[in-house]
């Protein structure tokens, strides 16, 4: 398979004059957890819609498993499982038989059920009716339904939404085997920043159908440049950092000054040389969702 699970080219969608998704280019390897992150009517949805043929781009190109999504639907198609909004379970049915129904629509051998019932940790749980399933197990069991094929590349929108502490905690840790130990690419939606930040290597910010930003979470993360600085005389400190032309802001704290913590030695000496105390300089631990924040200028994630 190559390296390139999944990319995106150029993808564009325009639906009477407006433009949902604008230029979009993505590229999501074997192996890794690739979150993408938008505010409400970023354009999320509709490039998801597209990536699994929902949809038609209106420009643009996407190949899975280097098949082209075009001239090569089905063979793209089934290197793809995903899951877009809810999974689709019947709740009447125990979990062994939604996954049965499932098979026999994909025409996937029923020995592959006990497979990915393993993989999701739910075979203890396969003949009770999906009806007395937590949320957390029905996403497991939708996780599964979408793992029937063996898909090299998978597509969920949301999944932890709803779930408590306990049950996110466990589709991240779900996602992560799936991508270190199957090799899969595993491609989420989500509006859980903080949980993104700890399921996903890389990450995507989509804002009004452009992408603002992409990288590793670390590297996103240690854009954000902010030196704290806690000093023994506050006012005289203020006085310095405004002589020397640094800009800052001051929280209950102390000071937040936008520098790299190389930058710190000389306020330093400047601070000593004047005899005021410094208790604290050194580099803030930035979060993603503050640098999401920032990037889209305070919108709301959804």
């Amino acid at each position: 398979m190559p390296t390139s699970a999944l990319a995106a080219t150029n993808l564009t969608k325009v639906i009477g004059d407006r433009t949902i998704v604008d230029d979009v280019s993505f590229e999501l390897r074997a192996g890794e957890v690739f979150g993408f992150l938008g505010p409400n009517g970023a354009g999320k949805t509709t490039t998801i819609r597209m990536l699994v043929g929902l949809i038609r781009p209106t420009r643009g190109s996407i190949a899975i498993c280097g098949f082209d999504i075009r001239r090569e639907f089905e063979k793209a198609m089934a290197c793809v499982g995903c899951i877009v909004e809810n999974p689709d379970l019947y709740r009447f049915m125990t979990g062994r038989e939604n996954l049965e129904h499932f098979a026999r629509m994909t025409g996937t051998a029923n020995g592959e059920i006990t497979r990915v019932a393993e993989l999701v940790n739910m075979a203890h749980r396969l003949d009770q009716r999906v009806g007395t399933y937590s949320l957390g197990m029905r996403q497991r069991l939708g996780i599964a339904q979408a793992m029937l094929g063996r898909p090299r590349v998978l597509i969920l929108d949301e999944p932890a939404n709803g779930l408590d502490p306990a049950g996110i905690r466990e589709i991240r840790e779900l996602l992560r085997t799936l991508a270190e130990e199957q090799g899969l690419a595993v491609f989420i939606s989500s509006h859980l920043l903080a949980e993104v930040e700890l399921t996903c290597d890389r990450v995507a910010i989509i804002h009004k159908g452009r992408i603002l930003r992409e990288g590793t979470v670390n590297e996103l993360i240690s854009s954000q440049r902010t030196l704290e600085l806690r000093v023994g005389d506050p006012d005289r400190a203020a006085a310095i950092l405004a002589d020397r032309g640094i800009e800052f802001t001051r929280d209950d704290h102390g000071f937040l000054l936008p520098l790299d913590e190389s930058d710190a030695p000389p306020i330093i000496a400047a601070m000593t040389s004047n005899n005021i105390e410094v208790f604290h300089a050194a580099r803030r631990a930035h979060t993603l969702e503050e640098m999401f924040i920032e990037a889209t200028g305070g919108e709301t994630v959804g």
